[in-house]
C-alpha cells in the first residue's frame, strides 16, 4: 500500500499561462475563434493538480489525469494571463479529486471537478512497454 498520508483536504496548487498564439483555439483545433483554446484550459487545470500533489507523493510515484469535468464559461483574447487553481477536496485510496477554477485577471473564466489516479511510475512504465500496436 503506498503511503498517501502527507495529503489532506484543502491542499492548492496553481498554474498560470500567458494567452498566446499558438493557445488559441484557433490554432489547436478546437473552433474558429481567436480565443484562449478549451484543450489549453483543461491542459492548465491539470498543471495546477499536479502542482498540488507536488512534493506529496512518494519516490516513484506520480499521478495521472483520469477524469474532467469542465465549464469553459467566458472568452479569453490573446495577451492575457490565465491561472488555473486546483483545491485537493478528496481522497479515496488512489484517487484524488480536485475542485478546479481559472481567472483571466478579469473574470472566472471556467471551473470543474478533476480526478487523478496515483500510480507507481515504474510499474506503470513497464505495463506501458509491454503494449503493442494491434496487428492490421
Amino acid at each position: 500500500m503506498v503511503d498517501l498520508s502527507s495529503l489532506r483536504v484543502g491542499l492548492e496548487g496553481s498554474a498560470s499561462a500567458l494567452v498566446t498564439e499558438e493557445r488559441l483555439a484557433t490554432n489547436v483545433g478546437s473552433g474558429n475563434v481567436p480565443v484562449f483554446a478549451s484543450p489549453m484550459l483543461l491542459a492548465l487545470m491539470e498543471a495546477a493538480a499536479v502542482d498540488c500533489l507536488d512534493g506529496h507523493l512518494p519516490e516513484d510515484y506520480q499521478s495521472l489525469g483520469v477524469q474532467l469535468n469542465v465549464a469553459h464559461t467566458a472568452p479569453t483574447p490573446i495577451g492575457f494571463t490565465v491561472t488555473a487553481k486546483a483545491t485537493l477536496k478528496a481522497i479515496e485510496g488512489r484517487k484524488v479529486t480536485f475542485d478546479v477554477v481559472a481567472n483571466d485577471g478579469t473574470e472566472q473564466i471556467g471551473s470543474g471537478v478533476h480526478t487523478r489516479i496515483i500510480v507507481d511510475t515504474p510499474r506503470f512504465m513497464a505495463r506501458l512497454a509491454a503494449k503493442s500496436l494491434p496487428r492490421r
